[in-house]
């Protein structure tokens, strides 16, 4: 049985959907027990609203509660007993096997780095997020938790994102591309450039500097950014796919004959629909931090915080981290170096 505790009050929509979506996930996976974290009274306030139909999901009361308006470092120093913290601090005692979080998305950072610390040979975190495109599913990494990495952690978020790409994309031999305003490897800043040296002297399969246009053609299994350019993409995509479901809808009621051809597209539409839903994913994993944690969007619905408990599961049943800790192992030191073959060692991702 894996445990995994949901941070209840954190998200735009707590407590009431993070319940909603804990109890599915409880319901719907034999293999997962869920731990909700937050107010004892408000969240079983919220429980006495489902049916749930086994004994896998038990309450753990935190006192505090970290907004979105908090500053990450000083919410964790401050807020000792909040949801987010006593959820870290379960899985730092190997109370649990994983942590779920759609709160603030800073502050499940500092407490997983600062409570959990790193994995061996890894110096800063990165959120890992996958994103569909014509040849799949892809991993950009990282999204919001580093803003300024250094070349040779852009080099370890290439390794991570390449350790997920192949064990939970099941992508044999993933293709890794460093996101840049040009193909060219003169293209880009100092540690852009730095960056590129390192991963074309590794053994990944490092295809090159891709561009944005690269996003969804499948150019790259992995793609590597920091956390700054990261998160402003994930942000306009969203934007993108939102607006775009409007003004195809506007454009639908303009002439009716419009809705005929929905109608017979309707399955097409719904599977492309779904590819693209955020709340099929559920959530991203933290990577790099000693223990798993998922972090979820602000918005989540049930659905998808139900999803990114189902996320948590496969994380851990997968051993990503232990894969992770094997690969950058192979690194002779915490800045790499070249082997025989005038290759870095990379570890075999």
């Amino acid at each position: 049985m894996i445990r995994i505790a949901v941070d209840g009050m954190g998200g735009d929509y707590a407590p009431q959907v993070i319940v909603d979506g804990a109890v599915r996930a409880a319901n719907d996976f034999d293999h997962i027990e869920v731990v909700l974290v937050g107010q004892e009274e408000a969240l079983k306030r919220e429980l006495k609203k489902h049916k749930l139909t086994g004994g896998k999901l038990t309450v753990r009361h935190a006192s505090e509660v970290v907004t979105m308006e908090d500053t990450p470092v000083a919410a964790i120093k401050k807020k000792k007993d909040s949801s987010i913290a006593v959820c870290i601090d379960l899985l730092q005692k190997r109370e649990v096997d994983a942590v779920v979080s759609a709160g603030n998305t800073g502050a499940a950072v500092a407490a997983a780095t600062l409570r959990l610390g790193m994995l061996k040979g890894v110096r800063r975190p990165g959120i890992a997020i996958s994103t569909p495109s014509l040849q799949g599913m892809s991993i950009v990494m990282d999204v919001g938790a580093n803003l300024n990495p250094s070349a040779n952690e852009l080099l370890h978020y290439a390794i991570m994102a390449s350790v997920c790409a192949k064990s939970i994309l099941k992508k044999r031999n993933p293709s890794v591309g460093l996101l840049n305003i040009g193909e060219e490897e003169c293209k880009g800043t100092e540690v852009i450039q730095e960056a590129h040296k390192l991963l074309r002297d590794s053994n990944l399969n490092f295809i090159g500097n891709i561009e944005g246009r690269d996003f969804f053609n499948g150019k790259a299994d992995c793609i590597v950014c920091d956390g700054f350019v990261g998160n402003v993409v994930l942000k306009l995509l969203e934007s993108v796919l939102e607006t775009s479901k409007i003004l195809v809808k506007r454009n639908m009621q303009k002439n009716p004959l419009s809705y005929l051809g929905a109608y017979f597209m309707k399955p097409a539409i719904k599977s492309v629909l779904e590819d693209i839903n955020y709340e099929e994913a559920g959530g991203a994993p933290l990577l790099g931090v000693d223990g798993t944690v998922i972090i979820g969007h602000g918005i989540s619905s049930a659905k998808a915080i139900r999803n990114a408990i189902r996320k948590a599961g496969e994380f851990v049943s997968t051993g990503v981290n232990e894969q992770i800790v094997d690969v950058i192992a192979n690194l002779k030191s915490s800045a790499p170096t070249q082997g025989q073959d005038g290759k870095i060692n990379a570890g075999s991702v």
